[in-house]
């Protein structure tokens, strides 16, 4: 094999390279890349989930609010179980509003409208108690003005969905 004859055959292998190789790596850092988010996304909705349950122990440590309780009595609450109550409601905000920023968009793909959906339940679900509701606006004070829009319309509904 003469040197033009290796030249030629160096060159049709970088065009190899090129037409197959390239693509090829494209697609494959295209395709780790949305594996990681992926991931990057599961983890989010895991650590979410492992701070509601948080919430809902420290609502069972509580359990003289009946906050676990879905019935329409609420007890007579003292003033320091008004302000315990206050507390946890504002953690309970503080999570859906974390919830919002960090899951939420416009636009989301079957696996992500999944996984806002259950956030979206849990909001509505405490949105149809009165007493969420009526603490809700003293809650919002100072959050994300997106969050406390799509929240406050939540409450709405489901005060609207109660009549």
């Amino acid at each position: 094999m003469d040197f033009t004859s290796l030249l030629l055959f160096m060159e049709m292998l970088s065009y190899l390279v090129t037409v197959i190789g390239l693509p090829l790596a494209i697609y494959t850092f295209a395709t780790e890349r949305r594996k990681e988010r992926a991931n990057d996304e599961e983890e989010i909705y895991l650590d979410l989930a492992e701070a509601y349950n948080h919430f809902l122990i420290l609502a069972l440590d509580n359990s003289d609010l009946q906050l676990l309780r879905r019935q329409k009595l609420q007890p007579t609450l003292d003033l320091e179980q008004s302000e315990r109550r206050f507390a946890l409601f504002g953690i309970l905000v503080s999570l859906f509003e974390r919830a919002y920023i960090l899951t939420y968009e416009e636009n989301m793909d079957r696996e992500a409208r999944r996984r806002w959906m259950s956030w979206d339940d849990y909001m509505r679900e405490w949105c149809r108690r009165p007493e969420f509701r009526d603490e809700l606006p003293d809650l919002l004070w100072g959050e994300d003005n997106a969050f406390c829009q799509y929240i406050s319309r939540v409450a709405e509904e489901e005060k609207a969905s109660s009549l």
